[in-house]
């Protein structure tokens, strides 16, 4: 589907499939069109070409409370002046249920998300963590087909935040409900999806599960919007499952070109933690691809010390090497001191030069 303001693509020919039951993540950037897909799925918005199906069913036309989905603000959108309970019980009541099943749903909701004991207390008497739980149960009280979440753990505290991560993805198992999750965390996404797309300016720039968006990147804006990369630029040297790539660094290595050919610009993609430091002057495993530089700096992070080092073209090198002994990290190279970076060949990655990407300062 597509969706135009005015002249602005917001959302460029998107396809996506949820499969049923699964925790789908919606990843980018703020304008990168993710909100506005999901205002899409929920009827807020009515795309400017293309369909949203649900179980095989086009939603198009139909009002968010006729369509089989519900969705869950950053905002929470409680209603002040009602109990838990009533906020709970809202769109029950709408629906005509009956009240032993009311009160059923709801307190079987409510002792889900751990408030029973909260029941009969106003949103302003709770937590920031415990209203967006409160906003949750009212949401699955409904047992919609598709829980749609915009960024819901947005305004919370970092501990916060990650303790209702945890939480939101044991209740997503346990209920079976499709969540479709909007974020611009990519450790969230990574921590609770079962698949993420990550969208970059109205497109979506891959489909895969956490492992695949994070070690197998299929562009260089996934590559650099998922955790930190290191890319190195290069050119494909000789093309196919045992090619050759020539680094700008200077130096030429194996490695899978699968897709691209002969003359193409690439980028090696390694991550920081893949990375293995040395003495340049010691002997090389000629098993392990490698580049050698000088280090910029050295910074202590707590689990673990990271270097910059700046190769013969100018790329910086981030590595990252887990504080697990301490004399081992005395004996770090500090800035100035000559390197050689190496990784087994399967922890590189190769995706073609992509001009540039990136999103606008608002969200879309």
């Amino acid at each position: 589907m597509t969706k135009r303001f005015g002249d602005v693509v917001a959302v460029d020919d998107l396809s996506i499939a949820f499969a049923e039951g699964e925790f789908f993540t919606l990843l980018g950037p703020s304008g990168c069109g993710k909100t506005t897909t999901l205002r899409m799925i929920a009827g807020f918005e009515q795309e400017t070409a293309g369909q949203v199906l649900i179980d095989g069913e086009d939603v198009a036309g139909l009002p968010p409370y006729k369509r089989p989905t519900n969705t869950v603000f950053q905002s929470y959108a409680l209603f002040p002046h009602l109990s838990v309970r009533d906020n709970v019980a809202f769109g029950l009541k709408r629906k005509g249920v009956d009240r032993a099943e009311t009160e059923r749903r709801v307190s079987e909701e409510l002792g889900r998300v751990g408030l029973a004991q909260e029941a009969n207390r106003r949103p302003a008497q709770l937590s920031g963590g415990q209203q967006q739980r409160v906003a949750l149960a009212r949401a699955l009280v409904n047992l919609p087909k598709v829980l749609l979440l915009d960024e819901p753990l947005g305004a919370l505290d970092l501990k916060l935040r990650k303790g209702l991560q945890v939480e939101l993805k044991r209740i997503q198992r346990e209920v079976g409900i499709t969540f479709v999750y909007v974020t611009h965390d990519q450790e969230e996404a990574l921590t609770m999806s079962d698949r993420i797309a990550v969208m970059n300016r109205g497109r979506v720039e891959q489909v895969g599960d956490p492992e695949q968006v994070y070690d197998r990147p299929a562009t260089s804006f996934v590559a650099g919007f998922i955790g930190v990369s290191n890319l190195m630029p290069g050119t494909v040297a000789s093309a196919g499952a045992r090619g050759e790539v020539k680094l700008d660094a200077g130096v030429t290595i194996k490695a899978s070109t699968d897709g691209l050919s002969a003359g193409a610009r690439c980028q090696a993609v390694v991550r920081p933690e893949k990375l293995q430091v040395s003495d340049p002057k010691g002997r090389a495993d000629r098993k392990q691809p490698s580049v050698e530089g000088v280090v910029e700096s050295s910074l202590y992070l707590g689990t673990s010390t990271q270097l910059i080092v700046r190769l013969p073209d100018s790329v910086a090198m981030t590595v990252l090497v887990p504080n697990a002994d301490e004399a081992e990290r005395q004996r770090l190279p500090g800035g100035g001191a000559k390197v050689r970076l190496s990784w087994a060949p399967e922890h590189m990655h190769l995706v073609p030069v992509a001009g540039p990407a990136g999103g606008d300062s608002s969200d879309g």
